[in-house]
């Protein structure tokens, strides 16, 4: 992960990303469950931030959820995230963003497997997948 910050205005990001990663990312929204990419995906590989190209998530970490997002136990470094409290839409959650960019990735809940009991539930419209053969 580089150390570097990705600072960008509103107008840049929307010239680099979709209007649906730059809802994700820089709105805070969230795709529609078994809608985005990667929610069914099991091939092995690397997911990057959709928007500044950070290693955030390893397929090896990736596990089926059944909640319709991909869903991985830990975060390739810990340092590759960041999170903070969010009260919105009347609930108390733990939301993850890019430590880079700052983009809105999804939230984290104490409800995975083993070994972490964690379960980063993302959206797949916030990552972009090198694939690992």
């Amino acid at each position: 992960m580089s150390n570097e910050k990705v600072r960008k205005s509103d107008d840049e990001w929307k010239k680099e990303l979709s209007p649906e990663q730059f809802q994700v990312l820089r709105g805070c929204g969230t795709e529609r469950a078994f809608t985005g990419p990667y929610w069914d995906d099991h091939e092995p590989g690397t997911y990057l931030c959709a928007g500044c190209g950070n290693t955030l998530f390893d397929a090896d970490q990736k596990f089926d959820s059944g909640s319709g997002w991909p869903s991985f136990t830990a975060p390739v470094e810990a340092q590759s995230v960041a999170t903070e409290v969010d009260s919105s839409h009347g609930m108390r959650r733990t939301e993850v963003t890019c430590a880079r960019c700052g983009g809105h990735l999804g939230h984290v809940f104490e409800d995975g497997p083993r070994p972490t009991g964690l379960r980063y539930c993302i959206n797949g419209t916030a990552l972009k997948k090198i694939d690992r053969k």
